[in-house]
């Protein structure tokens, strides 16, 4: 029972590791809030106006396409490609649609109708035919060049305006923004034809994932330029709107445009943080909601981008924010407080009084301990209503500036939040209510308070204590503002669930508390309203890492009602801590996944060396994966690079580590190397119990139209169908894409595998197997104990046993043949593990090439070129290896070490560079297939197969080989094996010869053939093998049987007799000799016939049960 238990226990723990990783996922897409976006609606039917591009620009470009949106009416009259307005581009994403334009189009068309076309907004938009370009970057330069095509073409469209516009502004979506930035980088163009770049979830960082060298190459130019030539583009104002959590295509944290900080001309927000919108949008969203479509101004610059997305006062962007102005004197009612705290709800302010009111505060003076006046209003009018007061003449103030910009859209509330010491040169603040809130419901409340007493201060709780401990804050709220700052929590893995439960004793009508999870090194605030009394469970969790020079910390802002108690808990969310692992790392997993298998074929390899048979991929799965077998050597490295000479010695050979990149944007951290490497295992165990079951059971449709046959050992690495394959192959990447030859390379694979899964399980079902030389060995030395003169006898049988044995003269197979049939098919299951991952790699190139095939027969550039190459060639000769063959190669200790390096090298450098697995997991297969290749070892201890042993015996021993092979056909006792020379028992030499062969082993050095000789060998070979399959083919039954029936019993040795005469009389065979020389005492191991009379009795009762089932009925 122990020994059980601990045969479960990998998958346990691996099933463990599989369930973290899927709830991660699952929190990754579908834990977040609910999609409260609007899609924008249309009016009238829309129209997509195509322009007529010069023909050389369309002869060049002829999947790409050029666009004017229009509605109705609208499009009816501009058939003829007038345009009057303001020109916007579009520019779609990864596998983006044109079409996509509509939203931004239609509510731009009706927000210029009700300021009754003032002006209004051009939008065109641009096809690209729905490339992927976030997975292929061979592209993203073609598309670059047909954008700046496109403004020369949509500015002549203007040209007979009197005032023709000189610049266009351009919204993109997803890829088109670094599309949009990489414009700056083409030799000929000038800054001056782009004033404006708006980018909704474009990852400005770094691609998403970075399946090319070509991706890597565009990146890294746009990021260089945009950097080095800051100064000459400070002109060029850009927005970068990123979707929040629900966006998991494109994590908030990439969006961030990289630049030096040096010119106040970038805002990276967050749509969650955009005033009127606080909403996370998907990837998709983002382009057709109305809460961010209205936000999106593109008359101003930075202030109307700030205005619109950070601050939103309700102010128009135009106005100066501090103005000065006067105020009416006896035509208005003044009112002072005199109060610290003040409260004016409707239904005070009538339609009775048709004054306007102003209430005025007087500033506290220094002495006193209030450092801030909080102020906030409901459902007031959007009007200027806060002032700052210069002058008063008693009760009144003649002039002030208005303040009204200062003032925060927070959900229902506008919110002011003054620090007194920089307002002392008001003497009083003054607030304003006008005649247009007569008769409506609104309120206003004030409080002079001290920021200090307000802000508390809590440590989050450890990301390993799983939720187990809590961090617990009690605020018994007197006022109208609270904030709880939350310590230590600086990092991206971080993630909390804060619960706020609220109990008020006095309520007064309806209450609304409004809860902010303020990051302030990024603007990515989550906002949640909630009423009073309640309980409310906010997450937090970050989009970016703290900076190292900031020491900031997250805010939790309460804005409560008065006389309430708040207690609020934070907890670690581990589900989030998934969340954020997957994220953030997810993309990672696949080189962690690869590694695993690599270490798992070392370890195959290894084993089918030292011990003669390959493991089962799981247990080599289990026993190689370690991570203190890659990771430590990988974080030395690391610190070694830390030194100058260390780093200018590695630059010289090796690229960087890719973990340092991590490092440099913030989302590395202890121990995710070895999280991942443990993720990675789990799936890649998982992984193989479902391909493995997945061959089965295609193996089993494949028997139907393909009979197995038994597994050849022969070798021939370059046969004429393969190297017509490999031809074939070599010019479908020549002509086509290098991913169109791995597809059809691995579907020939796949039909290889499956035929060898058929032709194990076949062979596996034989029943009449011959047993080992070890087990027969075993069975002799027992019986010579019991029986006396047991050695002598014994020592007479050895001799003649592996002529008895012979496979094509009796048409039985052994035990070690469908062992070694087995080690074949484990090693090309794993070798397709592999090339399940390059087929997924490759996989954006051959679809790329798919949707093209129509404009273009060829991939320009291929990044998958040079590794089809390479692999077609190792395909070809993997395809038909064998590890009989593996296993005597002299490179198989090497090769099966030097997968261990692979591995470190590829998670060295392939963590980030997902593009170069494919390269190593290609080597590893080049040196696999030289092991097919190599010299065969002539010495040591290799096992070998029965029949092999056979015939190395038979051929080498023979000298004058028509004398012997006479001699043997007259002592001979069985006719199958005439063919064969055979040592005879009489001599004592040839009896102790054979003694390594009885092991299963060759030792010793290997005579060398005469030239007549190899000549007979080669003819006996080619007899046998040619015997061998064809009696096999017709003799292979297709069930096995465990249960074995006992020749003892005199119904079975009856039943076995007279069906085996049957059998054999059918076929001209007289078997009546046959059973003379057969011993029935099963007391002597070797008998003239060897074999084992119960197995045999056995396998003819079954037939004998089986002949009249339904399956025999089937077969006919």
């Amino acid at each position: 029972m122990p020994g059980g238990r601990m045969r479960w226990l990998p998958t346990i723990v691996q099933g463990l590791l599989l369930a973290f990783v899927s709830l991660g996922i699952w929190d990754v897409l579908f834990v977040y809030e609910e999609n409260k976006c609007s899609m924008t609606f249309m009016f009238e039917y829309p129209e997509y106006l195509k322009i007529k591009l010069p023909r050389k620009l369309s002869s060049k470009y002829p999947s790409y396409g050029l666009y004017l949106y229009r509605e109705g009416d609208s499009a009816e009259a501009h058939k003829d490609l007038k345009v009057t307005g303001i020109p916007i581009l579009f520019l779609p994403g990864n596998a983006g649609s044109y079409r996509q334009v509509r939203s931004l189009g239609s509510v731009a068309l009706r927000k210029a109708e009700n300021i009754h076309n003032k002006f209004h907004f051009d939008f065109f938009s641009i096809d690209f035919n729905e490339e992927l370009v976030a997975l292929y970057g061979g592209s993203l330069e073609k598309q670059t060049k047909f954008v700046h095509a496109c403004l020369k073409v949509i500015l002549k469209l203007y040209k007979d305006q009197k005032v023709a516009p000189s610049s266009v502004a351009i919204v993109g979506h997803s890829m088109g923004g670094i599309v949009a930035r990489a414009l700056f980088t083409l030799p000929n163009f000038k800054p001056i034809l782009i004033s404006l770049i708006i980018t909704q979830a474009t990852p400005h960082v770094a691609p998403v994932l970075l399946l090319d060298s070509y991706l890597l190459d565009f990146y890294t130019t746009v990021n260089n330029h945009w950097i080095l030539k800051e100064k000459d583009l400070r002109n060029i104002t850009i927005l970068s709107v990123g979707g929040g959590f629900r966006d998991y295509q494109v994590r908030s944290g990439l969006t961030i445009v990289p630049s030096l900080g040096l010119y106040n001309n970038t805002l990276n927000v967050v749509t969650s943080a955009v005033p009127r919108a606080w909403l996370s949008t998907d990837h998709l969203c983002i382009v057709w909601a109305v809460e961010l479509a209205i936000t999106t101004d593109l008359e101003k610059r930075m202030s109307v981008l700030h205005h619109h997305f950070v601050n939103y006062s309700e102010k128009d962007s135009e106005d100066n924010l501090e103005s000065s102005v006067s105020f009416p004197g006896s035509s208005a009612m003044w009112n002072e407080i005199k109060t610290y705290k003040w409260t004016y709800n409707c239904p005070e302010f009538s339609a009775k009084e048709r004054r306007a009111t102003y209430f005025i505060l007087p500033l506290p003076s220094e002495e006193e301990p209030y450092s801030n006046l909080y102020c906030r209003t409901t459902n007031l009018e959007p009007s200027n209503w806060i002032y700052g007061c210069l002058k008063t003449n008693q009760s009144v103030c003649q002039e002030g500036i208005d303040l009204t910009g200062e003032a925060e859209l927070l959900k229902m509330y506008k919110i002011v939040n003054f620090k007194l010491e920089e307002y002392r040169s008001f003497s009083h603040f003054v607030i304003h209510i006008s005649k247009a809130s007569v008769n409506k419901e609104f309120s206003i409340e004030c409080e002079f308070l001290t920021a200090t007493s307000r802000m508390m201060s809590t440590p989050v709780t450890n990301v390993l204590s799983f939720g187990a401990s809590a961090s617990r804050v009690v605020i018994n709220s007197t006022g109208l503002m609270h904030n709880v700052q939350l310590q230590d929590f600086n990092q991206i893995y971080q993630a909390f669930e804060i619960h706020v439960e609220s109990q008020c004793q006095f309520i007064h009508g309806k209450t609304a508390d409004v809860y902010r999870f303020h990051v302030p090194w990024s603007h990515e605030d989550s906002v949640v309203t909630t009423s009073v009394p309640s309980s409310t469970v906010i997450f937090a969790k970050l989009h970016r890492a703290r900076p190292p020079n900031d020491s900031s910390v997250p805010e939790l802002q309460l804005h409560t009602a008065r006389s309430c108690r708040y207690e609020i808990t934070i907890r670690t969310s581990f589900f989030e801590v998934l969340g954020q692992l997957i994220r953030f790392h997810g993309v990672y997993l696949p080189m962690y996944v690869v590694a695993n298998i690599l270490l798992a074929f070392g370890r195959q390899l290894m084993h089918l060396y030292s011990e003669g048979h390959c493991l089962d991929f799981n247990v080599a799965l289990n026993e190689a994966a370690k991570p203190y077998k890659v990771i430590p050597l990988i974080n030395l490295a690391v610190f070694l690079l830390r030194y100058d000479w260390f780093k200018e010695v590695w630059s010289i050979v090796l690229p960087k580590i890719d973990i340092l990149i991590l490092n440099e944007h913030g989302i590395s951290y202890p121990m995710i190397s070895i999280l991942l490497f443990l993720f990675g295992t789990a799936i890649a165990y998982w992984s193989g119990i479902f391909f493995r079951s997945l061959l089965k059971q295609l193996s089993f449709l494949w028997s139907i139209f393909h009979r197995p046959c038994i597994i050849k050992k022969e070798y021939e690495p370059l046969n004429l169908q393969s190297s017509s394959i490999m031809i074939f192959l070599f010019v479908i990447i020549w002509t086509t894409c290098g991913a169109v030859a791995l597809v059809l390379g691995y579907i020939l694979y796949l039909f290889k595998v499956l035929s060898l899964q058929a032709s194990v399980q076949t062979m596996k079902g034989i029943l009449n197997l011959v047993p080992t030389q070890e087990t027969m060995k075993k069975s002799a030395m027992t019986s010579s104990e019991k029986e006396e003169g047991g050695k002598s006898e014994t020592t007479e049988y050895l001799p003649e046993e592996p002529e008895q044995l012979c496979p094509s003269s009796h048409k039985l197979l052994s035990v070690s043949d469908v062992a070694d049939a087995v080690d074949t098919l484990q090693i090309h299951i794993t070798i397709l593990h592999l090339l399940n991952w390059i087929i997924l790699f490759s996989a954006p190139s051959f679809i790329y090439w798919l949707k093209n095939l129509r404009y273009v027969r060829r991939l320009d550039p291929d990044p998958c070129g040079f590794v089809a190459i390479i692999l077609v060639l190792t395909m070809g000769v993997l395809i038909h290896s064998h590890s009989t063959l593996v296993k005597r190669s002299k490179l198989l200790k090497h090769t099966a070490r030097l997968q261990l390096l692979l591995t470190i090298a590829m998670a060295a450098f392939g963590l980030v560079h997902l593009y170069r697995v494919p390269y190593f997991v290609t080597l590893s297969l080049v040196l696999h297939a030289l092991c097919c290749l190599a010299p065969q070892e002539q010495s040591g201890s290799v096992e070998a197969p029965r029949s092999s042993l056979l015939l190395v015996r038979v051929l080498l021993t023979t000298e004058d080989t028509s004398e012997d092979t006479s001699e043997a056909a007259d002592d001979e006792p069985q006719a199958g094996c005439s063919n064969f020379p055979a040592a005879t028992s009489s001599s004592t030499e040839e009896a102790a010869e054979p003694s390594s062969l009885q092991q299963g082993t060759l030792s010793g050095p290997m005579p060398t053939p005469t030239p007549r000789s190899i000549m007979l060998k080669v003819q006996v070979f080619t007899f046998c093998l040619t015997a061998s399959l064809v009696t096999l083919v017709h003799t292979i039954p297709l069930e096995s049987k465990d249960a074995w029936k006992s020749f003892e019993n005199p119904r079975n040795r009856e039943l076995f007799f007279r069906t085996l005469q049957a059998y054999f009389s059918g076929r001209g065979v007289d078997v009546g000799k046959f059973f003379k020389s057969f011993r029935m005492d099963n007391r002597r191991p070797f008998g003239a016939a060897s074999l084992y009379p119960d197995h045999i009795s056995s396998a003819f009762s079954d037939y004998e049960g089986q002949k009249d089932s339904f399956a025999a009925f089937l077969k006919g």
